[in-house]
């Protein structure tokens, strides 16, 4: 169902302490905590006793104390205590993933961990860069997670899901450019000299104080299976941006990256980075909320297609030119799973 030699997001830096954090990634169940030393650590969330959730024990120093019968698990998943016995049983040991710590998120690895490469881990450094100002949330959305990668590689639907904030026609009427590598696709669409939809009028007022007719621009990164940066934002129409001037302009980084839970569930997290007005920590808090608040347009959404999906089993999507990103990108995903699957047979001697 899902690619598994990959990174995926699985907390926010913040969401893992000194205590036990169940998700389920990829339909594995996990648990995550924090070492004394500050470390993350995950492991499979099942007692290998009798399968009781170790998330619902307790830690003791940099261990895990099962609930049930009181077996204790080291960050490595091997058993270093067994009640009412002195001798360890030497298979008794849970599952521990890779887990790195990077741009204010916790990413694991559920595959194959020798192919765990830490370079690998997808680019969000604008979620934690000094030259940015922002912050993002967790969503949890009922659908499969490749829908959400649909939703932002096309964002013509703004223009008729968002159109109170970041839509209007321009969107949906703009012309854009599709290309792509071997683990990404991006689409980018410059909107030259039109109204500014009521999000972007004000934040390049708030910021620059223009009041004005604007070029807008979108250019959507995607990055093999689930991260999706935007790069978007307006300057005053006119000033260079679509020639690489943008300072008479606002930037901000939509930063996306989709985990899948299960068939039918996904882990959405998100945030918004600008590089404008810095210091402003209620800009800040404002923005989170209302990019949240665009969000759940968005999870009704796509909550709605997946239901309408699992009433028509075995229906296949029609494509239309604006579907060019997201078919690149499910292309590319298809590509992961296929190689994961493949076994390539041994040549006799």
């Amino acid at each position: 169902m899902f690619p598994l030699n990959a990174w995926y997001a699985a907390a926010y830096d913040v969401e893992v302490g000194r205590a036990l954090l169940p998700r389920r990634i990829c339909d594995i169940g996990m648990v995550f905590y924090r070492r004394t030393d500050g470390l993350p650590a995950a492991l499979e969330d099942a007692c290998w006793h009798r399968l009781l959730p170790l998330s619902l024990g307790r830690l003791e120093g940099d261990e895990v104390v099962c609930g049930y019968h009181g077996l204790v698990f080291n960050d490595q998943g091997r058993c270093t205590h067994m009640p009412s016995q002195q001798t360890l049983n030497p298979s008794a040991c849970v599952r521990a993933f890779p887990v790195v710590e990077r741009h204010r998120f916790l990413w694991v690895w559920p595959g194959d961990p020798a192919l765990a490469d830490p370079a690998l881990v997808p680019d969000l450094h604008w979620n934690d860069d000094p030259a940015w100002a922002g912050d993002g949330k967790r969503i949890g959305v009922k659908c499969d997670y490749r829908l959400v990668i649909d939703n932002l590689m096309d964002l013509t639907h703004e223009t008729f899901v968002h159109g109170s904030s970041i839509g209007n026609r321009a969107v949906a009427e703009a012309p854009f450019v599709a290309t792509h590598g071997d683990r990404t696709a991006t689409v980018t669409r410059w909107m030259e000299d039109i109204e500014a939809p009521p999000f972007w009028a004000g934040q390049i007022r708030h910021a620059l104080g223009w009041q004005g007719r604007v070029d807008r621009w979108q250019i959507i990164r995607f990055e093999a299976p689930g991260t999706v940066s935007i790069d978007v934002g307006v300057a005053a129409a006119g000033t260079g941006a679509p020639q690489g001037d943008r300072s008479q302009g606002v930037t901000g980084m939509v930063l996306n990256t989709i985990t899948p839970e299960t068939a039918g569930s996904c882990h959405y997290f998100w945030a918004f980075a600008r590089n404008y007005s810095l210091h402003e920590q209620r800009l800040t808090h404002e923005l989170r909320e209302g990019v949240a608040g665009i969000f759940r347009e968005d999870e009704a959404i796509l909550e709605a297609q997946q239901r309408a999906i699992d009433d028509h089993p075995g229906y296949r999507f029609y494509n239309l030119n604006i579907d060019a990103g997201a078919m690149w990108a499910r292309k590319m995903i298809d590509g992961m799973l296929q190689r994961e699957r493949t076994v390539i047979p041994l040549r006799a001697a």
